[in-house]
């Protein structure tokens, strides 16, 4: 007959020994297990409780999750069936050390599973960086529906340049007044010499060093061509 008690009351032994930092409390107690560490010194880290049935181990112990660090709701439910499948493996054996060994191999796995995400995530960043530099390089591919629609834009703006240029031609044709239009438009313009002339008077001066003295011209009396009669028209 099986001495359950003397069973497991060993496996405690050996499991104290080989985890000091578990806690026992009757036949409950607890596992802390971590991943070794990844890139960046990341860890992975579960707390596993385990609970002694009577006929253990002819029966699986009960277990569960108790705390975890950096695992998804998905690796929880991994690692749970995980337990199932070893437990169901492992009866008529001690077992605990196996489980947790399974749980530790699992952590790794994952952490090794991390590392690859975050690879192809930095090379998926860095091709879509280079896809980006080689369209930005080459410039937008020419067809012919975004060449109408380029055009229709164009033409559209175009049109609208014109458009305003010839208001702004309109609006300054309105705003010229021709030479007729200004005399019209002022009546002073037609008297303006005529009352300059009336203001003046009998002051108008006149700078008589714009004419030349007569005397002074070199003039030879005895020349065939001469003809004093030009000169006293000249004088009039």
């Amino acid at each position: 007959m099986t001495d359950y008690g003397e069973e497991q009351r060993n496996e405690l032994e050996a499991i104290e020994s080989i985890y000091p930092d578990s806690s026992n409390v009757a036949r409950t107690f607890t596992i802390t297990v971590t991943s070794d560490a990844g890139e960046n010194e990341d860890t992975i880290e579960v707390t596993l409780k385990f609970i002694y049935v009577e006929k253990y181990p002819d029966e699986p112990p009960l277990y569960e999750i108790v705390s975890q660090d950096n695992l998804e709701d998905s690796d929880v439910e991994g690692i749970l069936t995980l337990l199932q499948q070893q437990a169901e493996e492992n009866l008529g054996m001690v077992m605990v050390f196996t489980l947790v060994t399974a749980v530790q191999e699992r952590l790794n796995e994952i952490v090794d599973q991390i590392k690859s995400r975050r690879e192809e995530e930095k090379r998926k960043k860095e091709k879509e960086a280079e896809e980006a530099e080689k369209v930005a390089f080459q410039g937008t591919v020419v067809t012919i529906e975004n060449f109408l629609s380029w055009k229709a834009k164009f033409e559209q703006e175009m049109a609208e340049i014109k458009r305003k240029k010839q208001k702004e031609e309109e609006q300054s044709g309105k705003n010229k007044l021709t030479g007729k239009q200004l005399f019209e438009r002022d009546h002073n313009l037609d008297t303006s010499d005529i009352q300059f002339l009336e203001d003046a008077g009998n002051n108008v001066e006149v700078d008589e060093s714009l004419f030349q003295d007569l005397d002074d011209l070199d003039l030879d009396e005895d020349d065939p061509d001469f003809d004093p009669v030009d000169l006293e028209s000249d004088d009039d």
